[in-house]
């Protein structure tokens, strides 16, 4: 399935719930996290609806990669300092035991000066 019509997050990828898009291309789409935990606060996700990370296929390796790749240049490019004595977290929930909240598979990309610290 690319797109389920009752997800948040692919109404966010049609344009039909505005977003603070950092990044698009063909398959990824970025944004800012409406309710940040951290001073930094990116959420990463395919265009494709991909409910959990547990659902993802092989054939979705070669997205998840990319995604993964992406992560840190936009870390950087919204200001978190690289190195040791900068970084940023990345995080994935799956399921509700994993604290996911949205059924569409994301990254969330936090980072920024602490004590945000979680």
């Amino acid at each position: 399935m690319l797109h389920d019509a009752d997800c948040l997050f692919c109404k966010i990828v049609q344009g039909a719930i505005p977003s603070e898009k950092v990044y698009e291309d063909e398959e990824i789409l970025a944004f800012k996290d409406i309710h940040p935990a951290a001073p930094i606060h990116l959420l990463i996700i395919p265009k494709k609806h991909i409910p959990m990370l547990e659902l993802a296929e092989p054939s979705d390796v070669p997205l998840l990669g990319r995604m993964m790749e992406l992560a840190p240049k936009l870390a950087k490019e919204q200001g978190c300092k690289s190195g040791k004595e900068g970084g940023f977290k990345v995080m994935v929930h799956n399921g509700a035991d994993g604290g996911q909240e949205v059924y569409h598979l994301h990254l969330h990309v936090l980072g920024g000066p602490r004590p945000w610290k979680k």
